[in-house]
C-alpha cells in the first residue's frame, strides 16, 4: 500500500540523516550516519564534510525506504546553522542540493529551515510540547549551546538569543572530554556506549573524569578559555529540555557543567 509520507534531511556536523514521517506525525522510517574521522583525529575539514554527505545519501535513502511504498508529499531540509542572513556552513549543500533536485522532479513543496530550528522542531515533536506562543529553549549540540527564547509566528519561529556558553560549547565539551578519554572523534556514540556498559546512562568514571579536568583549567584572563554557562537560572530551565530528544549525552553535558559552576 502506497503511504503519504513527509521528507526530512540533515547533513551537519557530523551526521547525515533522513527521516519519513507519515501525515500523523508518526516516524515511518529513518536513516543516519556518523561522517568517518581518521583514528586519533579530532574534526573533519567542510570539504570533507560534504563529500561524506554527498556520498551517503543515496544509501540512507535506499536503506530508509526497503520495504516501503512511499508517496513523498513534502520536504523538509536545513540548509544553514541558524536562521540569520549571514549563516553559512558548506556541509549543508548536499542536502539542500539533493532536497531541491527531488522538489523539482516531484512538484513537490520545499521547507528549507536552519539547522537550529530543526532542532526545535524535533525538540518539541519528541517532547510533545511546549503548546505555547512563548517558551524557553536550551540548544545544546555539537557547535551550540544557546538559551533562546521562541515565539511562534504564523510558519515557523522567530529565536532571540538570551544567554549561552562564553567558550566552549556543550558538544565541544563533550568531544575533548571523549578523546582525552581515547575515544574517537565524535566522541557521543563511544560514550553512550561507555555509560551503557557501565550500566548507566552516565558513567561515574566519566563524570569523575570531567570534573576533574574541568577544574584543572586554571584560565589566566578572562580571554582564556573558561568551562562554565553564563545564563540565568539555569538550573531552572529543566521544563521542556526532555532527554528523549537531547539523549544520554545531554545529560552527561549538563551534568559536567553544572557541577564545574558549583
Amino acid at each position: 500500500m502506497i503511504e503519504d509520507v513527509y521528507l526530512g534531511i540533515d547533513t551537519s556536523c557530523y551526521t547525515t540523516s533522513v527521516l519519513f514521517m507519515d501525515r500523523q506525525g508518526n516516524v515511518a522510517a529513518e536513516a543516519r550516519r556518523i561522517l568517518k574521522v581518521k583514528p586519533g583525529g579530532c574534526g573533519l575539514q567542510q570539504n570533507e564534510m560534504l563529500y561524506q554527505h554527498t556520498r551517503n545519501l543515496p544509501d540512507l535513502m535506499e536503506q530508509a525506504m526497503e520495504g516501503h511504498d512511499f508517496s513523498i508529499k513534502g520536504i523538509g531540509v536545513s540548509f544553514r546553522p541558524r536562521p540569520l542572513a549571514d549563516s553559512y556552513m558548506p556541509a549543508f549543500l548536499a542536502g539542500q542540493g539533493f532536497a531541491r533536485s527531488l522538489a523539482a522532479l516531484y512538484k513537490i513543496p520545499l521547507w528549507q529551515i536552519s539547522h537550529q530550528e530543526n532542532h526545535l522542531e524535533a525538540a518539541v515533536w519528541s517532547a510533545g510540547g511546549p503548546d505555547m506562543q512563548r517558551f524557553l529553549f536550551l540548544h545544546a549540540s555539537g557547535g551550540t549551546t544557546d538559551l533562546l527564547l521562541a515565539e511562534k509566528t504564523e510558519a515557523a519561529y522567530k529565536l532571540t538569543e538570551v544567554g549561552g556558553s562564553l567558550d566552549v560549547h556543550a558538544g565541544q565539551f563533550v568531544d575533548r572530554i571523549g578523546v582525552a578519554l581515547g575515544l574517537p572523534f565524535p566522541a557521543g556514540p563511544a560514550l553512550e556506549k561507555l555509560a551503557d556498559e557501565q550500566g548507566l546512562r552516565t558513567s561515574t568514571f566519566v563524570k569523575a573524569e570531567v570534573v576533574k579536568m574541568a577544574r584543572s583549567a586554571e584560565p589566566a584572563s578572562e580571554d582564556r578559555q573558561r568551562i562554565y554557562i553564563d545564563v540565568t537560572n539555569y538550573r531552572e530551565l529543566s521544563g521542556y529540555v526532555e532527554q528523549k530528544h537531547f539523549g544520554s549525552i545531554a545529560s552527561f553535558a549538563t551534568f559536567a557543567m553544572e557541577s564545574v559552576m558549583q
